[in-house]
C-alpha cells in the first residue's frame, strides 16, 4: 500500500484516502496537499516520489515547480503595495513606470494588468504585443508577461526586485518555503516535473503569427523547464516559483484570514474586498475556458468549473498541469495542492477537482 505521510484531522480522513488512491493508481507520482482553517493545518499530507523513476521519495520539505500558481504570490505582493497606498489600481501603469507608455500603451491601467485585460499577453520584437481590442475590453491571460509587468511595478515602487520583495514581505515573515527561482543548494530536495505524454506536444504547434502563437512565445509551454538548471536560477514571476502545498497554503491564508496571519497584518479586509471585485469575465482565448477575473485572482467561474466551488468570498489561481490554490474568506479556509505529474490542463486538473470537492464536503459535514 502506498504510504502517505503527515497529519490529517479525523474529519478529513477521506482526503488522505483519496490521495493514497491517486498515488496507488499511478495518477500521481508525488504530491503534497494542505488545508488550513482558521490558521491551523487540518490537512498536511505528502507522499509518492520526487522523480519519474520513483527512486527518490517525496519528503516533508520537497519542493516542486508550480508554474502559474506563482502568479498568486506575485499578486499578493501587488496587493500589499495597494494596501499601503503606494500602488493605485485605477492609475495608469506609466505613472509608476514612464517608459511603459511607449508604442501606444499609455492608457493601460494597473487594474488591466492585474485582471489580465491589458492586451499584453505576449512579447513581440522586444516590446509587448498589443491586441486589437483596447485595454479592459477583453481578457487574454498574460501567460508569460504577468510576472514581468507586476514585477517591474514592484521594483519601481519598492526599489526591490520581485524576488527580494516576496522574500522580505511575504515568505520570510510567514516562514513559508516559497522561492522565486531556486538556489542550487535546494536542488536535492526539488522534485522533477513529470510531463504529460509526448503526443500532446502537437497541440502547441500554433501559427507563430497568430495571436495565440504570439502569446505562447517565450511562455512555459515546455513542461520540463522547471527541471532545467538555467530556469531554476531565473527570476520569473509568471511561472518560476518553487514551493509545496504547506507553504502555499500559508501564503494563501493571508487572503482567507482577511489579511492577518498570526497577529501580523499583511492586508486590510477593505483592500481584500476591493481586489476581489470582478473586473472582467468571458471566454479567455489563451486558457480556452470561461473566466471571471478579479485583481490578481480568478473568481469562481460557475458550476462547470469543478476545481473551485461557487460562492462569495472565494478566489483562486492554479498552474499548468494541475497545481491549485483556493482561498475562501467566508470559511476562513485555504486549500493548496502541488504535484509533479502534469495533466494536460491549463487550470487545475481532475485530481485537484476531486481533492477540492472532498475537502468541501468534509468541511460542510463538520459544521
Amino acid at each position: 500500500m502506498t504510504e502517505i505521510h503527515g497529519s490529517c484531522d479525523p474529519a478529513f480522513e477521506s482526503v488522505r484516502g483519496l490521495l493514497q488512491q491517486q498515488l496507488a493508481q499511478g495518477n500521481e507520482v508525488g504530491a503534497s496537499l494542505c488545508v488550513n482553517i482558521d490558521g491551523q493545518n487540518v490537512v498536511d499530507l505528502w507522499g509518492g516520489h520526487a522523480d519519474a523513476e520513483k527512486s527518490k521519495p517525496w519528503e516533508k520539505n520537497t519542493l516542486t515547480g508550480i508554474f502559474s500558481s506563482t502568479k498568486a504570490v506575485v499578486s499578493i505582493a501587488a496587493h500589499i503595495l495597494i494596501d499601503r497606498g503606494q500602488l493605485d489600481p485605477n492609475e495608469r501603469v506609466a505613472t509608476y513606470w514612464p517608459e511603459f507608455a511607449a508604442n501606444g500603451k499609455e492608457d493601460i491601467k494597473v487594474s488591466h494588468i492585474l485582471s489580465h485585460s491589458s492586451g499584453l499577453p505576449a512579447w513581440d520584437g522586444g516590446d509587448h504585443a498589443r491586441r486589437d481590442a483596447g485595454p479592459g475590453s477583453q481578457s487574454a491571460y498574460q501567460t508569460s508577461t504577468y510576472g514581468h509587468l507586476v514585477g517591474e511595478l514592484v521594483r519601481r515602487i519598492s526599489g526591490k526586485s520581485l524576488t527580494q520583495f516576496i522574500a522580505d514581505e511575504i515568505a520570510d515573515p510567514l516562514g513559508a518555503d516559497f522561492h522565486l527561482g531556486i538556489s542550487e543548494e535546494d536542488w536535492p530536495r526539488t522534485a522533477d516535473i513529470v510531463p504529460f505524454p509526448a503526443e500532446y506536444a502537437a497541440a502547441f504547434n500554433f501559427d507563430p503569427e497568430s495571436f495565440l502563437g504570439k502569446s505562447a512565445a517565450g511562455s512555459a509551454l515546455l513542461p520540463l523547464l522547471p527541471n532545467d538548471p538555467k530556469f531554476r536560477k531565473a527570476e520569473n514571476g509568471s511561472w518560476g516559483g518553487f514551493s509545496n502545498a504547506r507553504a502555499l497554503a500559508r501564503i494563501g491564508s493571508i487572503v482567507s484570514l482577511d489579511g492577518t496571519v498570526d497577529g501580523k497584518k499583511y492586508l486590510s479586509p477593505e483592500t481584500l474586498d476591493a481586489v476581489m471585485k470582478e473586473q472582467i469575465q468571458g471566454n479567455d482565448p489563451i486558457l480556452f475556458v470561461y473566466m471571471r477575473y478579479a485583481l490578481g485572482f480568478g473568481l469562481p467561474p460557475g458550476k462547470d468549473f469543478r476545481s473551485v466551488p461557487e460562492g462569495d468570498g472565494i478566489c483562486f489561481w492554479g498552474g499548468w498541469g494541475g497545481s491549485l490554490l483556493v482561498m475562501d474568506r467566508r470559511r476562513r479556509m485555504t486549500i493548496a495542492y502541488m504535484m509533479n505529474k502534469m495533466e494536460f490542463r491549463t487550470i487545475g486538473c481532475a485530481r485537484a477537482e476531486e481533492y477540492v470537492q472532498d475537502i468541501y464536503k468534509n468541511f460542510d459535514a463538520k459544521k
